[in-house]
C-alpha cells in the first residue's frame, strides 16, 4: 500500500521563502487567538493522518485482480472450447462452444441473484447467508479482500464458477441435450460449487472445522467438477460406437491453441488468487510455470515409453495435468517443490487415462476424471505434503495449531468426492426422468451440431 512521504521541520524550514524586503509587521495582536492556540500535528499524529487516507482500495492490487477476472475468463472462452472443441469429431464442435457459452449465462445469472451471497457472506458450516443476494452491497469499497473493490472480488470469482461446471462437459462431450446441460448446470451450482466454495474459501466447513487449504480450487474446482463428470458420464453411459469404432480428435491443432490460452489464463487463476499484487502472487506464477512445463514433459515422456511416440496431444494434456495438480498449492510451495507437482502431475493422470480408464470401462470422453478429478485430488494431498512454513503463514498457523495437513487435506478429498458424487446421481436421474439426458440415436448420429443447433462448425 502506498504511503505519503512526511514532512519534517526541517523539510518545512528549507523550504520557507526569504521574506519580502519592507514587508509591514503584522502586530500580534491581530492574530486570530484561535490559530496561535493551534499546536503543530505529533510525528506519530501525521503518520496516522496519512494511514487513514490510505486506507482502502489499492489501485495495483485492484488493476491485478482486475486483469486476473479477464484471463480466467479467457481461460473458459475461448480456451476451454477450444481444447475440448478440437478433441471432439467434427460434428460435434459446435456443441462444445454453445454449451460453454451458455453454461457462462446461468453462471452469471445465478451468482448475482444468489451465488455470490451463499459462497461469501456469513453463514453456516455449508452456505452462506442471503445478505449478499442480487449483488446487495457489492459495490467499490473494499469488502472480503481489505485492498479490492468487492465487485471486483466477485467478478473474478465469478469466472471460477462458470469454469467449472464447463470442466464438466468433457465427460460427457458429444453425447448429452444442450436443454439437459442447461438444467445441469443451474441444480449442479447450487448444489455443489456454490457450498463448496463456502466450505473451503467462505469460512465454512473446510476451513473452519477441517484444516484443509486450498490456494486457488483443487478440491473446489478441479475435485468437484472431475468427480461429477465420472458420475454423469456412468449415468448417461457410453458414446455410441464406443470401443467398437474409432473416435479420434477432428482437430488437435484446436486443442493445442487452447492449451497454450489456458496456460496463459491459469496465471490469472492461481496467482489470481493471492488477492494482492504481491510475493504470494510472485510465488503462484512461479510454482505454476514450473509445474505445468515439467508435466508436459513427463506425460509426453510416458507415452514414449509406453506407446512409443510422444502425441501433442499427449503433451498438452500433461500441461493441464500439471496446472490442475499445482492449483491448490500454488501459493502454499517452493518452485523446487513445483517440479515434483509437475512430474506427477504427468505421470499420475497419465496412467488414469490410458489405463485406469480402459480397466474400469467408463467413458470419459475428454479425460476430464483423469485429469481433473484424479489431479485434482493428487494435488490436494501433495499440498499437505510440500505445503511450507517458510513460504506460507497460513500453512505455518495449521501446522502451529498441532494438525497434521496431509490428513485434513485428506479429510477434504474424501468430503468432495462423496458429496460430489451423491449430489451428482441425485441431479442427473431428476433430469433423466423430467426433461432427459440423452438425444435420440439418430441425433447423436447426426451430430450435436445439427442436432442441437441446426449449425454446421464447417462448411465442406
Amino acid at each position: 500500500m502506498m504511503v505519503l512521504p512526511l514532512a519534517t521541520p526541517a523539510n518545512a524550514q528549507d523550504a520557507t521563502p526569504p521574506p519580502a524586503a519592507e514587508a509591514p509587521a503584522t502586530p500580534a495582536a491581530e492574530a486570530p487567538a484561535e490559530e496561535a492556540a493551534t499546536p503543530p500535528l505529533s510525528v506519530e499524529e501525521r503518520i496516522a493522518q496519512l494511514e487513514a487516507a490510505n486506507e482502502g482500495v489499492d489501485s495495483g492490487d485492484n488493476a491485478w485482480m482486475l486483469t486476473s477476472t479477464a484471463l480466467v475468463l479467457f481461460m473458459s472462452l475461448p480456451g476451454l472450447a477450444l481444447f475440448y472443441g478440437g478433441i471432439v469429431r467434427r460434428k460435434n464442435v459446435l456443441s462444445i462452444f454453445g454449451q460453454i457459452y451458455a453454461i457462462a449465462g446461468v453462471a452469471a445469472l445465478l451468482w448475482w441473484a444468489i451465488g455470490f451471497s451463499l459462497a461469501f457472506s456469513e453463514g453456516n458450516a455449508f452456505f452462506g447467508g442471503t445478505e449478499n443476494a442480487f449483488f446487495k452491497g457489492v459495490d467499490g469499497e473494499p469488502g472480503t479482500l481489505s485492498t479490492v473493490s468487492q465487485n471486483v472480488f466477485a467478478m473474478f470469482q465469478l469466472t471460477f464458477a462458470i469454469i467449472t461446471p464447463a470442466l464438466i462437459i468433457g465427460a460427457v462431450a458429444e453425447r448429452i441435450k444442450f436443454s439437459a446441460i442447461i438444467v445441469f448446470t443451474a441444480l449442479w451450482l447450487l448444489a455443489v460449487y456454490f457450498p463448496f466454495a463456502h466450505m473451503v474459501w467462505g469460512g465454512g466447513l473446510l476451513h473452519d472445522k477441517i484444516k484443509a487449504i486450498d490456494f486457488a480450487g483443487g478440491t473446489v474446482v478441479h475435485m468437484t467438477s472431475g468427480f461429477s463428470a465420472l458420475t454423469l458420464a456412468i449415468i448417461l453411459g457410453k458414446r455410441k460406437g464406443y470401443g467398437k469404432i474409432p473416435l479420434p480428435p477432428h482437430s488437435v491443432v484446436l486443442t493445442a491453441i487452447g492449451t497454450g490460452i489456458l496456460w496463459v489464463g491459469w496465471y490469472g487463476f492461481n496467482a489470481g488468487s493471492a488477492g494482492a499484487a504481491d510475493g504470494a502472487a510472485g510465488n503462484a506464477f512461479a510454482t505454476t510455470t514450473f509445474a505445468a512445463a515439467v508435466a508436459g514433459l513427463a506425460w509426453g515422456a510416458c507415452e514414449w515409453i509406453f506407446k512409443g511416440k510422444p502425441s501433442v496431444l499427449g503433451i498438452c494434456s500433461g500441461v493441464i495435468g500439471g496446472l490442475v495438480a499445482i492449483t491448490p498449492a500454488a501459493g502454499f510451495v517452493t518452485v523446487g517443490s513445483s517440479i515434483i507437482f509437475g512430474i506427477l502431475g504427468g505421470v499420475v493422470p497419465f496412467f488414469a487415462v490410458a489405463y485406469l480408464k480402459k480397466m474400469l470401462g467408463y467413458d470419459d470422453a475428454l479425460d476430464t476424471f483423469g485429469v481433473h478429478g484424479v489431479g485434482g485430488a493428487l494435488g490436494a494431498i501433495l499440498t499437505g505434503v510440500f505445503g511450507s512454513e517458510e513460504v506460507s503463514s497460513l500453512v505455518a498457523d495449521v501446522k502451529g495449531e498441532g494438525y497434521n495437513l496431509v490428513l485434513e487435506q485428506v479429510k477434504a478429498v474424501g468430503i468432495t468426492a462423496v458429496w460430489s458424487v451423491v449430489a451428482t446421481v441425485i441431479i442427473a436421474y431428476l433430469i433423466k426422468f423430467t426433461i432427459g439426458l440423452r438425444p435420440t440415436e439418430e441425433e447423436e448420429e447426426l451430430g450435436l451440431d445439427l442436432a442441437d443447433h441446426g449449425e454446421h462448425g464447417y462448411e465442406d
